[in-house]
């Protein structure tokens, strides 16, 4: 195999796909514009609902009010619940439809049980996964905590009892971890999925048109009448789809980051609450886009190989399409709760990747595992570039009809 055949058949691949806008807006348009839009506009209407949210006035029905106006008057001092009158058979009605968002049931006599020590009872009826209710019942549920200690506190007091007779200790919880490993953890959960996503989006394109697209316009034959050993055309080709991919996992992350960078200033304008915690070591991120190298060679290579089983354009992407889910759902093992890498899942491709990627992003380098991820990966890609060889040689496959 000859380099200079390879460059050859490189640098034409290259110059046919960046000549198709297709490519293109495959490789640009989607990663720099589309997937930073999308983020930065979710991101900053999140926080416009939160706002308003916490601005917005829910209306409550409130029961039993008029056996304890002491606690009605309290609850009607709140300023964002609005207590409006209803009958209890209309509660779940009245919420479930949304024109009351919580109702509060007052047991009868509510104030006179606190005053003599009796058991009361408050119930709170809400939307379960509704967000607006969910907030008013926050409220109510902070009110009658508050009223639930200060009424311990005074019965302490009565009684010439200290207040540390139901409170003996303190419980306190501090983030020991510094800000680079906590925001890196949450980035962690983002940056694996996202590269191999943008991974699969950037080689699905030029790897069917590079196989199954070669056969529908006729220029395979052309291509394999030139004096180039088939195995330079299959790694020219190859390369062709990882330069693709390559390039646009580096936009992606490149426009993804500015704009959270932009979100995390929006939303901080907003009044939003804290502001989007992103200190990411350049470091860790080189050594992540290293680990990841082997595993964009083997989309690529796979890729490819199925590009060339198919008969056409349309029989490829109903192949590849699926492939995309098959791929993308292991990666997300880095978001679910409880997963940690072992010797096991470092051999499991994806997955293996996913995790030690967050691993790293967090600044926790397991280097026996990060050598055996790589070493399982290249291996992985080697036989897919082997597979995708071995099937450009037949015949059969090339000119399947």
């Amino acid at each position: 195999m000859k380099r200079s055949a390879l460059g050859i058949v490189y640098r034409k691949e290259l110059t046919d796909l960046l000549r198709d806008r297709r490519t293109l807006f495959s490789m640009i348009v989607v990663p720099v514009l589309v997937m930073p839009l999308l983020m930065a506009g979710l991101g900053v209407a999140g926080a416009k609902i939160a706002r308003q949210s916490m601005r917005e006035i829910f209306p409550v029905a409130l029961l039993g009010e008029a056996g304890s106006p002491q606690t009605a008057a309290a609850l009607h001092a709140l300023d964002n619940l609005r207590f409006v009158p209803a009958e209890k058979a209309d509660l779940p009605r009245l919420i479930a439809d949304k024109k009351i968002r919580a109702a509060v049931e007052l047991s009868p006599g509510f104030d006179a049980a606190l005053a003599r020590g009796d058991p009361a009872s408050v119930q709170i009826d809400n939307y379960a996964g509704e967000i607006k209710s969910q907030s008013a019942t926050g409220t109510l549920r902070d009110f009658f905590r508050r009223l639930r200690e200060t009424t311990v506190k005074e019965r302490l007091t009565g009684r010439n009892l200290p207040q540390q007779l139901i409170n003996p200790f303190d419980v306190r919880e501090e983030n020991v971890a510094p800000p680079e490993k906590v925001s890196g953890n949450l980035v962690g959960m983002i940056v694996p999925y996202l590269v191999m996503m943008m991974c699969l989006m950037g080689s699905i394109y030029p790897a069917i048109d590079l196989t199954a697209g070669e056969k529908e316009r006729g220029t395979m034959e052309t291509l394999l009448c030139s004096p180039v050993a088939r195995t330079s055309l299959v790694l020219g080709k190859c390369l062709m789809v990882l330069t693709v991919s390559l390039s646009t996992v580096v936009l992606s992350l490149t426009s993804t980051g500015l704009s959270m960078l932009l979100v995390r200033t929006l939303t901080a304008d907003l009044g939003a609450g804290n502001s989007l915690p992103l200190t990411i070591n350049p470091v860790s991120l080189l050594v992540v886009f290293v680990v990841l190298l082997p595993v964009a060679l083997f989309i690529s290579s796979a890729m490819l190989s199925i590009g060339l089983l198919a008969r056409s354009v349309k029989e490829a992407n109903s192949y590849l399409q699926p492939l995309m889910v098959v791929m993308i759902i292991p990666a997300v093992a880095a978001v679910i709760p409880g997963i940690e890498l072992n010797g096991r899942l470092a051999l499991v491709p994806f997955v293996s990747v996913s995790l030690v990627s967050k691993e790293i992003l967090s600044g926790t380098y397991h280097w026996q595992y990060i050598a055996i991820i790589f070493a399982s990966t290249c291996v992985y890609a080697a036989v897919a570039l082997r597979v995708a060889v071995a099937l450009f040689k037949r015949e059969s496959v090339l000119f399947r009809t």
